[in-house]
């Protein structure tokens, strides 16, 4: 990394059109501060952005409406000034028939993945040779439904992440109970569906993060508030459940709570995930040999209902997002005990869903 980077956190909101919804900020890694660079509005509730930070691009999801009045998805990409953090709309394109939750780049950076909750759908989307949003190339229905009776009725995928190896894209379906393993077939642009694995009935799994190693999955489950730990087979494709472990603290008696986000230290030795409704991050030690997670400790989330968070590149701090409480907040991270510390800095920013800290 030069010096003359910056670090910046990219954020996504629940926003209407016309009210600013993507925005830049900087870091500041000495005092974990953060200062607004810039604002874009123009996009419709972008609650998940992706970050090309070789490309200077930032990805976004947006809800459209059909012709005909149905809630769909639209894919934007917007240029990043490095030095200034400021914001450019690149350009926007249709995308899968149904509002939005997720967007991912793939590996090789030739495709978008989107996701969709309350359609059920994933689907791959084009990127041009100078970074700009192409056009829907394939889109998957999921069937199936959890144990859960309100929450589970039908599919509902969540994220689509992608083994070390680039080679399997994992689609969590919060309502089926499984992980679709896919590949993509780049001579036909199309998604393939390679294996799925349940869960464990109930779970609902939602994000995922894989261990550093390559050997190890970890998944965390919004409807019962757990993480399973998954063992990974490259060579075959596969997930397979190893063990799980509640993300609420022994006893826990109070409102109703879901979990949210879910992230894996540098250097593998700790896990991290967040409550909505405890509202806390949740700190796990990872047992190196089997991959198994131990409670380090569960630290207030500064705010309410922490709907996303990240470790900043090198790991020192933590950013929350709480949406209800309308604040970004900080944390420093202790690299041993992997503990974490409120920095006393809290941000406002409207409905925050999604933060990405990235050097530019």
């Amino acid at each position: 990394m030069s010096e003359s980077k910056r670090l910046l956190v990219l954020v996504g909101s629940y926003a209407e059109a016309e009210n600013e919804g993507i925005y830049a900020y900087e870091l500041n890694e000495d005092t974990g501060n953060l200062s607004k660079l810039d604002g874009i509005s123009g996009v419709k509730n972008p609650t998940f952005v992706n970050v090309d930070a070789e490309g200077n691009k930032l990805y976004a999801i947006g809800e459209t409406v059909s012709a005909e009045g149905n809630k769909m998805s639209e894919a934007v990409a917007l240029s990043i000034d490095p030095s200034t953090g400021k914001l450019s709309l690149l350009n926007r394109h249709d995308s899968i028939s149904a509002p939005p939750c997720h967007i991912q780049r793939d590996p090789s950076g030739r495709y978008l993945i989107l996701s969709s909750y309350h359609g059920g759908l994933v689907g791959l989307q084009a990127l041009t040779d100078n970074g700009e949003v192409g056009a829907l190339l394939d889109e998957k229905k999921h069937e199936g439904k959890g144990a859960h009776p309100e929450r589970q009725d039908k599919p509902h995928v969540h994220s689509a992440f992608f083994s070390p190896d680039g080679k399997y894209m994992m689609v969590q379906d919060l309502g089926a109970d499984k992980i679709a393993i896919y590949s993509i077939d780049a001579d036909k642009n199309e998604l393939v569906l390679h294996s799925e694995t349940k869960t464990h009935p109930g779970a609902g799994p939602r994000h995922l993060a894989f261990h550093p190693n390559g050997q190890f999955a970890y998944v965390i489950n919004e409807v019962d508030s757990s993480i399973t730990t998954f063992r990974y087979d490259a060579a075959a494709g596969t997930l397979t459940e190893v063990s799980t472990v509640s993300t609420l603290p022994d006893g826990y008696d109070g409102s109703e709570n879901t979990t949210a986000e879910i992230a894996v230290s540098n250097d593998g030795r700790f896990v991290y995930g967040s409550n909505r409704g405890h509202d806390s991050i949740v700190v796990f030690a990872v047992d190196a040999e089997t991959g198994h997670l131990k409670l380090v400790e569960h630290v207030s989330a500064e705010g309410e209902h922490p709907r996303h968070f990240a470790l900043t590149p090198n790991g020192k701090l933590l950013i929350a997002a709480n949406r209800d409480t309308n604040n970004l907040v900080s944390f420093t991270v202790d690299q041993e005990s992997g503990r974490l510390k409120y920095t006393g800095h809290s941000t406002g920013v409207s409905k925050p869903v999604c933060v990405k800290p990235v050097y530019l």
